[in-house]
């Protein structure tokens, strides 16, 4: 029995059963008492025996953001249930071209069931493109029409069929075409995700010695996620100000909807048994505000930030690390001065003086400072980067910020 185009058996009985004539009195009880009898290969729903032809069940789930793929499937061997090496056969012999007449079902040209068994299962939980073309949310079975130059995968809104026995094409959601190319060895039929961007990925069929790829992306992902910030800020995760926060950074990042970054920084700061005004909550506002282009509003609420109580020496520091990165050396000093005034010799004061030093070119004081800071160092990476960076200032190097 071919791991690829084997019948079922409980299973296809129950589908012959089901399409009888009414007058097939006869045929229906000579097969009713078919599947009374032991049997080794039958199948038996709830009983836990081994997969027809030995062709395990496998899954893979792929997220693209926060939509969902699920491809559920039996993977047959290239070398048979018999362990006859089947290597230079697949292609074209076992999986035929084109359509096949399988000799059981409905009696019409079938395309692959892109697996073994029971239906290759395409789930997907948002509308998604596959190569170009739309494929609304839902659950399909997976075929292909397998040539030597292209393929056609067809995604049939019938899932919960045994193969393509039944298979009918007035069921299919979309077809679309692809190439197939050749690929190192797989013993196994699998399916992989090889390429995976922020809002595409490439789904990909794999066994013998070829792969058969198809690329799934997705439309505006960042309303999809929206959509979910919206609803998890509705629930327990907006029961606080970090949740906001953590919103509002997203679309900050993005660059998008920063009117309602805006709108949730303020629910951050002042949403009564929500905000709370502290320096990640005001300084999350004041980077809202600069993104937004409001750079006189975005100045003072990071000044209100930066001398509010919470603001620590890290917070402090790391601010002054930015404005570094920003090309902003004077300012980033009047930061590590701010830190040295209110915090001391806590560490890492003395990390941001020398790099604030060095910033304007004053490698002496930059020298001293990282010193001080060495003898401070909580643990190995920063001593070794501490001893690097004295080690650069005494040759009269400055140091990259």
């Amino acid at each position: 029995m071919l791991c690829v185009v084997n019948p079922p058996t409980w299973r296809g009985v129950r589908y012959v059963l089901a399409r009888l004539p009414s007058n097939g009195t006869m045929v229906r009880l000579l097969l009713t008492l078919a599947l009374a009898l032991p049997a080794a290969a039958q199948v038996v729903p709830g009983l836990q025996t081994p997969p027809s032809g030995n062709n395990q069940k496998a899954s893979v789930t792929q997220y693209i953001g926060p939509v969902r793929i699920d491809i559920e499937y039996s993977s047959p061997a290239v070398h048979g249930p018999d362990g006859k090496d089947r290597r230079g056969q697949i292609w074209g012999k076992l999986v035929p071209y084109g359509l096949t007449d399988l000799g059981f079902g409905n009696g019409k040209p079938a395309p692959w069931r892109a697996g073994a068994n029971e239906n290759t299962v395409f789930a997907v939980s948002n509308n998604v493109n596959i190569e170009g073309k739309v494929l609304p949310a839902g659950r399909y079975s997976l075929h292909m029409i397998a040539g030597p130059e292209e393929w056609t995968l067809i995604f049939n809104k019938d899932a919960n069929a045994w193969g393509s026995f039944y298979y009918e094409a007035a069921n299919d959601q979309l077809r679309v075409n692809v190439k197939p190319h050749k690929h190192e060895y797989r013993e196994y039929l699998t399916y992989e995700f090889p390429v995976r961007k922020p809002s595409e990925a490439v789904g990909e069929l794999q066994w013998e010695e070829l792969a058969v790829p198809f690329t799934i992306k997705v439309d505006d992902i960042n309303s999809l996620y929206i959509s979910k910030l919206k609803e998890n800020l509705s629930n327990v995760q907006g029961f606080g100000w970090r949740g906001w926060v953590a919103a509002s950074q997203f679309l900050t990042q993005e660059n998008t909807h920063l009117d309602l970054a805006l709108e949730w920084a303020e629910i951050a700061v002042t949403k009564q048994f929500i905000g709370e005004a502290n320096f990640a909550t005001l300084s999350n506002k004041a980077a809202v505000l600069a993104k937004m282009g409001r750079k006189d509003d975005a100045r003072k609420a990071m000044d209100v930030a930066i001398h509010h109580p919470t603001a620590g020496p890290l917070d402090l520091h790391q601010y002054g690390r930015r404005l570094l990165a920003e090309k902003q050396p004077q300012e980033a000093l009047a930061i590590f001065k701010l830190n040295a005034e209110r915090n001391g010799d806590t560490w890492p004061v003395h990390v941001g003086l020398a790099r604030g030093y060095a910033g304007i070119g004053d490698t002496k004081q930059a020298l001293e400072h990282a010193k001080k800071a060495l003898t401070q160092a909580p643990d190995d990476l920063n001593r070794n980067s501490l001893k690097a960076m004295v080690e650069t200032l005494e040759s009269g190097k400055n140091i990259a910020q």
